[in-house]
């Protein structure tokens, strides 16, 4: 780490941050590509992190939740360091991680729940951990529900009597699972669960809808336009400027419809 220490230039306190949270991490790239190392260490390092208005939690399980979104195991696994190490709760990250698979599907988690387990063993921390749980099979689909409508409204309710009858079992899905077997758990609040929710969907691309109906969530669950705002900012070096825009003027739309 002293290698990438000695050539990038930032501050003396981004420097001591960044071997803080990324020491022992793999060096090959400074030594094939340091022009690059430069430009994104200085830029995600500094530049982003000094317009943070977000708790450290906040930040990185924004950043988590993004990198699983968008695939990126080998930078999910740098930053899972760096969030352990900066004393994110390892329960608030195996959350994040099992939240995931409702909006990504257990095809894309798998490996990184398997890639989460490995590093915690690395970090001494008994795995598994303390359970989270809090529903049964038969109240999973009624808190699931009631979580929903706390969230959202009172409109999921007729989701399940008034949808068209071949949405039915997935609006079911939607109550007992989504919400029920994840939303519900301890762990996470109300707050942190729609903040990683939005974070999971804008990562992804292509989800307007979806994008669109958890701003309103996270408005409604206390998130506020300022504070998405700087959620997507803090995110934008891992997905790129044009989602980066584009939720932002989701942002936008969805925040003026709700004040008028």
């Amino acid at each position: 780490m002293d290698l990438i220490i000695e050539f990038i230039r930032i501050k003396e306190e981004i420097k001591n941050r960044v071997k803080t949270l990324f020491e022992g991490l793999d060096e090959s790239l400074i030594k094939t590509d340091p022009e690059w190392v430069d430009i994104v260490v200085n830029f995600s390092q500094e530049e982003v992190i000094k317009e943070n208005k977000l708790t450290n939690k906040e930040q990185m399980l924004s950043i988590l939740s993004v990198l699983l979104g968008t695939q990126a195991l080998g930078e999910y696994k740098n930053m899972l360091h760096a969030a352990l190490k900066s004393g994110v709760d390892p329960v608030a990250i195996k959350e994040t991680v099992y939240q995931a698979t409702a909006y990504l599907g257990i095809g894309r988690v798998h490996d990184f729940l398997v890639a989460t387990n490995k590093v915690m063993e690395e970090f001494g921390i008994t795995l598994p951990l303390p359970t989270q749980k809090i529903v049964t099979e038969e109240t999973r689909f009624h808190d699931g529900l009631e979580k929903q409508v706390s969230l959202f409204g009172p409109g999921m309710r007729k989701q399940q009597t008034d949808a068209p009858e071949l949405r039915s079992n997935v609006n079911r899905w939607l109550a007992d699972n989504c919400f029920g077997d994840y939303y519900t758990r301890n762990g996470l609040n109300d707050q942190e669960r729609e903040m990683i929710t939005f974070c999971f969907i804008l990562a992804q691309g292509g989800c307007e809808n979806q994008l669109q109906g958890h701003t309103a969530g996270n408005i409604m669950a206390g998130n506020d336009k300022a504070k998405l705002y700087s959620i997507v900012e803090q995110c934008m070096p891992y997905i790129g400027y044009p989602r980066t825009l584009n939720a932002m003027n989701i942002i936008d739309e969805v925040a003026n419809q709700l004040s008028k």
